[in-house]
């Protein structure tokens, strides 16, 4: 240092002798030249700076030499001086970085300008240093749900004591879900991110819209140096920007028939409907524009009265101001109310259809609501009697109550009928008069009766009358063609259809052709089937015929439905007996009288219908020329109807004798097959 000043004076006072050389320069004047520093301290435009060191700026006043320095020195806050004097050149030095104690105050730099000749005059600047955070700043919280566009933030003041600063404002941040940091640094704000900046006392803002859902607003207080709270407060914001869901729960969607209560309802999933007073949620309903009746909360109750349709308005508004349902016009409908108070019309028909005298028809009118299609019904019972009308089948169409009523399946008399009606709105109304004003009263049989005659064989039944005399059989053909002489019962052979027949006529004995007749069989206990329908269909002639397959006996009968005009009917019943199948055979037509025995064997024939498990008990028989069938043993056949017995001859009196021998299946419980024999097989003892 001694050095350089004794270089500094040298170069001083060589200057100083070629300024003596120079005509209106003097070493005096040179000194008188040095201006006042006009310093500025680089930072906030608060002049607060959270670090102890700091930058001051200067303006070049002009006109200074290389050897021009500039001194300075730091002034505690209490005025007194804690630094050395600190010398730079001026020229090469553009700034002033003195550094303060890392304790916060406003501390003093005192400078000047100083060159071989003497010093300038002393300028001083304002070092203010603050490195102290603000305590926490706590954001009040708001109500429970706010509405978006109304979101205000108070702020609590951070605690004493204060920064020597003091408090620039504070910094806000609003996260959807989560809290995010209101400043960049862990310490300090910029100004700019300083969003409140009128001091502690401007502690209210506006966050401006904010979407539906939940918010969390974080704070910290930022001193004037530009250090933050070291702790982010925070608080939960619930937004509520939906307007409450408007509706008019059970009110009717069709026709009434009185007077309705409709309760409208304001349902708010976020902020509520709950009551709270003359400014907490409402809902309100009119009926027909008129004036609302308005309740708390999230329910209000009306009562439409009076025929005719009816608009039913409703509005509401929520916990945090949202309202529902309001137009520029007014309150939106929301639904409509239809009542309907007077009973509809019904009368039967005049007269009843000729071609389809069966169909019951009563018209259904109403004059507002309509007829109900769904609902609708015509009754019948005896005429006169006191029994309960019993429902038919009826069917609601355009504005008609329709039913068939089945006269042929009622005894004969007269019949009262009763029809009921709906409207939409509910109203009934039930009548026993024709449109004319006479009772609606109907005769059974009420239609024409077809008749038919039924009987076995085709066209003409081709009969044989058969007799017996001894061991003959004479038969006699007949041919028979009347279907009322032909026999009621007929016999025939296992494994053998028939045919039968019948002739369909009107009750003046017209031929009825092109109509469906079934012919009917019901088989005897034991078969495999119960019934069978077979339909044929009559000829111009009125005849129908039909093939009745093999089979077990059974009762037969031809039935005809009848039609729109005609009742129906049913043919005599007809049984056919089918005998039994039996076969029989022998292992020889001679047998040794005391010899080896004839082995007899044979089976039971079963055609739809089961032998039992156990099997079938037969007899066998035998006779002489001109005697009598005589059972000599019972044997057992098995499941498949088979059966073997052999016999043997042992009497002598049986020697040269011819003797007849058959197997007779007699009735049994649950066989569907009539008595039958086998064929007689012949075996002589010898």
């Amino acid at each position: 240092m001694r050095r350089r000043r004794a270089f500094i004076a040298a170069v001083a006072l060589a200057a100083a002798t070629v300024a003596a050389a120079i005509p209106g320069v003097s070493a005096a004047g040179s000194l008188a030249e040095l201006h006042p520093l006009n310093l500025r301290t680089l930072g906030n435009e608060e002049g607060w700076q959270p670090g102890n060191s700091f930058l001051l700026d200067r303006d070049d006043p002009g006109g200074l030499s290389p050897l021009d320095e500039i001194a300075y020195f730091v002034r505690a806050p209490s005025g007194e001086r804690i630094t050395e004097t600190k010398r730079v050149l001026a020229l090469e030095t553009a700034t002033l970085t003195p550094i303060v104690p890392a304790v916060p105050g406003v501390y003093t730099l005192e400078a000047w300008y100083v060159n071989a000749t003497g010093e300038g005059p002393h300028v001083s600047a304002e070092l203010r240093f603050d490195n102290r955070q603000p305590a926490s700043a706590r954001p009040l919280p708001p109500a429970p749900w706010i509405r978006g566009d109304a979101a205000v933030l108070r702020i609590e003041h951070p605690a004493d004591p204060q920064p020597i600063s003091g408090i620039r404002g504070y910094a806000v941040s609003v996260g959807r879900g989560s809290a995010v940091p209101p400043c960049a640094g862990h310490d300090r704000c910029s100004v700019a991110e300083t969003d409140l900046r009128a001091g502690i006392a401007g502690d209210t803002i506006s966050l401006g819209p904010l979407s539906e859902g939940t918010h969390v607003a974080s704070v910290v207080a930022v001193s004037r140096a530009g250090m933050r709270s070291a702790l982010a407060e925070s608080v939960v914001l619930r937004v509520d920007a939906t307007k409450p869901e408007l509706s008019l729960p059970g009110a009717p969607t069709g026709w009434s028939n009185g007077p309705v209560q409709v309760t409208a309802a304001a349902d708010d999933e976020h902020s509520g409907m709950a009551a709270a007073g003359p400014g907490g949620p409402f809902t309100a309903i009119s009926v027909d524009g008129g004036v609302p009746r308005v309740s708390r909360g999230g329910s209000a109750v009306a009562t439409v009265a009076g025929e005719g349709v009816h608009e039913v308005a409703v509005h509401a508004r929520d916990a945090v101001g949202n309202v529902a349902g309001l137009t520029d016009a007014g309150a939106r409908p929301l639904a409509v109310v239809r009542i309907d108070e007077a009973l509809p019309s019904v009368a039967f028909a005049r007269s009843q259809d000729r071609s389809d005298p069966e169909l019951i028809v009563a018209a259904v009118g109403d004059g507002l609501s309509g007829p109900d299609p769904r609902r609708g019904s015509i009754e019948v019972r005896a005429s006169g009697s006191r029994q309960q009308f019993k429902a038919l089948p009826t069917t609601v169409s355009a504005e008609k109550l329709i039913a068939r009523w089945d006269s042929d399946s009622h005894p004969s008399g007269n019949y009262e009928f009763r029809a009921t009606a709906f409207d939409r709105a509910g109203n009934s109304a039930t009548s026993v008069l024709r449109s004319d004003g006479a009772r609606m009263v109907l005769p059974s049989p009420l239609k024409a009766q077809a008749q038919i005659r039924f009987g076995f064989g085709g066209r003409r039944l081709v009969w044989h009358r058969c007799s017996r005399a001894g061991d003959e059989r004479r038969c006699r053909r007949e041919v028979i063609e009347a279907f009322g002489h032909r026999p009621a019962t007929r016999r025939v052979p296992f494994g053998r259809g028939v045919a039968v027949a019948g002739r369909l006529t009107s009750p003046t004995g017209t031929p009825l052709g092109g109509q469906q007749v079934d012919v009917i069989e019901t088989f005897a206990d034991g078969a495999a089937a119960v019934r069978r329908r077979t339909t044929v269909v009559s000829g111009p002639d009125g005849l129908f015929t039909a093939r009745l397959p093999a089979g077990p006996s059974r009762q037969v009968e031809a039935s005809f439905a009848g039609t729109r005009v005609l009742g129906r009917s049913r043919g005599r019943s007809l049984r056919l007996a089918v005998l039994t199948g039996v076969r029989l055979g022998a292992s020889a037509g001679r047998a040794a009288i005391g010899g080896a025995p004839v082995v007899f064997s044979g089976r039971i024939a079963a055609l739809e219908a089961e032998i039992p498990s156990l099997g079938r008990p037969l007899q066998m028989q035998f006779r002489v020329p001109g005697g009598r069938w005589t059972e000599f043993r019972t044997v057992q056949s098995d499941a498949n109807g088979r059966f073997r017995f052999p016999y043997s001859f042992s009497d002598d009196d049986s020697r040269n004798v011819r003797f007849l021998f058959r197997a007779y299946a007699s009735a049994q419980p649950g066989w569907p097959y009539e008595p039958a024999a086998s064929r007689p097989i012949a075996v002589t003892g010898y």
